[in-house]
């Protein structure tokens, strides 16, 4: 099974314009996420994805492959598709499995794009996989960034969403996380590549519109297998992000 790591890496963001190309170090963000990537040993390939010149020459100058995709994809999982089919006909080869590593994560802990791989390994019938961490705090568990994973007895997500659920009746929220186990979506995905072509043109949800969490799209129409971590990442939104990932290299 051939599987390709993705790196979709964009310029425009509102929060932190051009972040894909910030120092952290010494390197810039998206050489240490595409370091980190590389030290997953069941990846076949790993290329950024991105839409932008400068992106593009940076990673060409560290010795990455990279691709250039259309400026107007609404999320980083349309940007994946179109980069397999620039990847396969520009590398002449074919790929079963693509995982999706987030571009803002320098830190991103190889064996969790391990873990991905090998849930598709141990499966032929996977078509969407992801990763969650158990809530240990309160804080966690309300925070509306964090996407909460709901999931059935075959280790499969079949809700997610940006509240707290499931609802604990007749128990404060204050001590739900230690009534019962809650989980974190963790911003990493693998997708059969039949499946993640097809995901690349179905219509938003009503679901997906009002929790604004593109997974549920996804739900609507796939199985999504969820395996669990005890590791978490840090992500690049701000410039507070960024002092912190200075501090920590």
């Amino acid at each position: 099974m051939k599987i390709l790591g993705i790196i979709p890496a964009r310029y425009a963001s509102t929060r932190l314009e051009g972040k894909p190309l910030k120092d952290i170090g010494g390197k810039s963000m998206i050489e240490r996420v595409y370091i980190q990537a590389s030290k997953a040993n069941l990846l076949h390939k790993i290329v950024v994805a991105t839409d932008d010149s400068r992106i593009y020459d940076h990673v060409k100058n560290f010795g990455g492959n990279v691709v250039m995709t259309s400026p107007n994809h609404p999320n980083g999982t349309d940007r994946c598709a179109e980069a397999l089919e620039k990847v396969e006909n520009e590398f002449k080869e074919n790929f079963e499995v693509v995982i999706n590593i987030q571009g803002d994560e320098p830190f991103i802990n190889p064996e969790q794009i391990n873990q991905i791989a090998q849930v598709f390994a141990g499966n032929s019938k996977v078509e969407i996989a992801t990763l969650a961490k158990k809530i240990v705090s309160y804080e966690e568990l309300i925070d509306v960034k964090e996407a909460k994973i709901v999931l059935n007895q075959h280790q499969e997500a079949i809700y997610m969403s940006r509240s707290a659920v499931p609802f604990l009746r007749n128990e404060p929220i204050e001590t739900w996380h230690l009534k019962a186990d809650f989980y974190k979506h963790i911003g990493i995905y693998g997708f059969a590549k039949e499946v993640l072509q097809n995901i690349s043109v179905l219509a938003p949800t009503l679901l997906e519109t009002q929790e604004g969490l593109e997974q549920l799209r996804w739900l609507a129409n796939y199985r999504i297998k969820v395996g669990f971590t005890d590791f978490e990442t840090l992500a690049i939104d701000t410039e507070a992000d960024l002092e912190l990932a200075k501090k920590m290299v």
